[in-house]
């Protein structure tokens, strides 16, 4: 049984990875009929009235009593709060290849944490495995003619936090796992950054006016299927998987799969908006595959213990 949920856990980290990986083209969908925050808002809304349905319903069974509710929402404050703002703001003063190229260190970050935090080890191998995704990713870009312009440091220095967000996103929730359901996490996650983006959202149009013009763009068919994908699938569907892959595997062999999604994105953007493909394409993505194929098979295989010996538990389904 716990073989079938490793099973599945690595399952889900390779969806996540092709969600991801298409939600780049369906931003810039809906970057065309409103502004980051205003889409991050309306994004968010549908994945929390989306799951409030069935938790309403009594679908889902929701139970925080007596669990450390402060560190659920110190996690909504790295991931999607400081992520989303992190990203936003610094997508103002760089530009997204630069974007690209640094959340690509997000797996290095968050093993350095978790070996700190969770004392997660990882072997000689794992670690050059997982620095492998990283230079395919990097490689990518860099042979596309991408570069970091020093110049623009507040916003790579942004930019670079995000980094630090998922990682300590990815950290703290393998630790509670112990203490909530993938859905508990996901459910405060959800309804935390759709307060917080609707309240923002509101105090920028009200202190400039355009109030009117706030559901303009639900208006919109294009908008509203990018929202739909964004909320609902990229949203709500990948926080209850990734809670759940957090539950039954470490957050550094998590954390790698997130750079399956540029090759996904490569993929996408040569079948539906044309961009070439080249073999430098083909090459990093032989290496990031080569390094996330590493970092989950390379390491010593050690019994996880149950929570009654001092290890870890694993996390109720959904």
């Amino acid at each position: 049984m716990k073989q079938k949920s490793i099973k599945l856990a690595y399952l889900f980290a390779v969806l996540n990875a092709v969600i991801i990986g298409f939600s780049f083209l369906f931003a810039k969908l809906s970057l065309g009929s409103a502004q980051p925050l205003d889409t991050l808002t309306f994004r968010f809304a549908f994945s929390f009235i989306i799951m409030t349905i069935p938790v309403a319903l009594g679908m889902i069974k929701l139970n925080y009593r007596g669990k450390p509710i402060f560190k659920a929402f110190l996690l909504a404050a790295m991931y999607p709060l400081g992520f989303f703002t992190l990203q936003a703001f610094g997508l103002l003063h760089a530009s997204s290849a630069e974007g690209g190229i640094l959340y690509a260190f997000t797996p290095v970050v968050t093993m350095i944490i978790a070996s700190i935090f969770l004392k997660e080890t990882t072997t000689l191998l794992q670690k050059l495995s997982i620095f492998l995704s990283v230079f395919g990713v990097v490689f990518i870009f860099l042979m596309k003619g991408s570069s970091i312009d020093l110049s623009n440091m507040l916003g790579i220095s942004l930019l670079f936090l995000t980094c630090f967000a998922f990682a300590g996103y990815s950290v703290l929730a393998r630790s509670l796992s112990k203490h909530f359901s993938p859905a508990e996490i996901t459910y405060l996650m959800l309804g935390i950054g759709f307060v917080v983006f609707l309240t923002i959202s509101l105090v920028q149009h009200t202190a400039a006016g355009t109030m009117g013009s706030f559901l303009t763009p639900l208006s919109s068919g294009s908008f509203l299927l990018s929202i739909f994908y964004l909320g609902v699938i990229s949203s709500l569907i990948t926080s209850l998987t990734s809670n759940y892959i957090l539950g039954q595997i470490e957050a550094s062999k998590m954390s790698v799969f997130t750079n399956l999604s540029t090759i996904v994105s490569m993929a996408g953007g040569a079948l539906f908006l044309g961009e070439e493909l080249t073999v430098y394409h083909v090459i990093g993505s032989l290496f990031i595959i080569a390094g996330v194929v590493g970092t989950n098979l390379l390491g010593s295989k050690r019994k996880r213990l149950s929570p009654s010996s001092g290890g870890e538990a694993t996390v109720s389904r959904v």
